[in-house]
């Protein structure tokens, strides 16, 4: 006795190892779908019209949605033409090593103690704290040399900010004496 034969369609399995093959297709559709984000948040933005100069608050926003969807579409063709992902052979990572969660705490209370300060110390203060302390979480032990580096670092990103770009930032007690 024979055993019938349906036309069933074949197992997916064909299907789940050409998506296992070309698995950084995930990530294209995450760069497409974040380009698609913020090119669509960056269009419908209120802003005012009257700028101080050629570049006003649109327009990093767009060039980096229309690269982010550029990069999507370029990642796709390359790997639907069979590129692969190579793991990075540049650094000495132990993936059996247990993650630093010192590090991380740290660098986190560091960012959140710098959002709290800014507006009572201003930005020259709190991003030499964060400069600084960002410096120390990450192993840095210089403490002639790093605060000094962070003020420096921090005194000029409100300067470009505040004076050249238009950014106002809060200049806290201390732009008061300066």
């Amino acid at each position: 006795m024979t055993t019938p034969t349906t036309d069933l369609p074949p197992e997916p399995a064909g299907r789940r190892s050409w998506l296992r093959d070309h698995s950084e297709l995930g990530v294209c559709v995450m760069l497409l779908v974040l380009g698609a984000l913020v090119l669509t948040d960056a269009l419908t933005m209120d802003v005012d019209l009257t700028q101080r100069g050629p570049v006003g608050p649109r327009t990093v926003p767009v060039v980096v949605g229309a690269g982010l969807l550029v990069v999507a579409v370029l990642l796709a063709v390359d790997v639907v033409r069979g590129g692969r992902g190579r793991a990075e052979t540049g650094e000495d990572v132990d993936l059996s090593e247990p993650a630093d969660w010192r590090t991380v705490l740290l660098l986190t209370g560091v960012f959140l103690g710098s959002a709290v300060l800014i507006e009572p110390l201003g930005f020259p203060v709190s991003g030499a704290l964060l400069f600084w302390g960002a410096a120390f979480a990450l192993g840095s032990r210089r403490f002639d040399r790093d605060p000094l580096i962070a003020a420096t670092v921090s005194l000029v990103a409100h300067t470009v900010f505040d004076n050249l770009l238009g950014v106002p930032l809060p200049g806290g007690p201390l732009m008061g004496v300066l």
